[in-house]
């Protein structure tokens, strides 16, 4: 993902969680983390030749620990396997990065994307109470152990 980026997946963004959306500081605070010989991030978008951005996906890591800060498809690319390029494409920087786990929150009420986590091996360890604002939902947490894990290219770009 690039500074020119930053438009569009706040299109897409606000299209798919209108409540808790990232504001463009935040996207842009990550980016500055994301290049260079000391970067900490990881963020790339998909991009269809006829709709231009249909997805997006961020990681921080740090001290051995990856943590999954973003990752959203757009609702007709759904069932197309986008969801799984995008968080292979982060786990193969988590092992670039040298992280031993990989952490994220999920919404207890997001079902499908706590399928495709299960689907990758994360597992549930707890909860974190009123984590999403402003409608005061639940986040589930999981985590995923990656040494030895060996993930697929995606065709994402950075």
């Amino acid at each position: 993902m690039r500074w020119w980026d930053i438009e569009p997946v706040l299109a897409l963004e606000h299209e798919l969680f209108p409540e808790d959306a990232w504001s463009p500081g935040m996207f842009w605070s990550e980016l500055a983390h994301a290049r260079g010989p000391r970067a900490t991030r990881r963020y790339v978008v998909a991009e269809t030749a006829g709709s231009g951005i249909v997805g997006y996906a961020g990681l921080a890591a740090a001290g051995g620990l990856g943590d999954v800060q973003t990752i959203a498809a757009a609702r007709d690319q759904w069932g197309t396997g986008l969801g799984s390029r995008l968080l292979g494409d982060l786990l193969h920087h988590a092992t670039a990065f040298e992280c031993e786990e990989v952490l994220l929150e999920v919404r207890v009420d997001n079902t499908r994307a706590q399928k495709l986590y299960e689907r990758f091996g994360f597992e549930p360890i707890g909860f974190r109470r009123g984590y999403y604002q402003p409608g005061n939902v639940d986040a589930l947490v999981m985590r995923l152990h990656v040494q030895g894990l060996h993930v697929q290219g995606t065709g994402t770009h950075g």
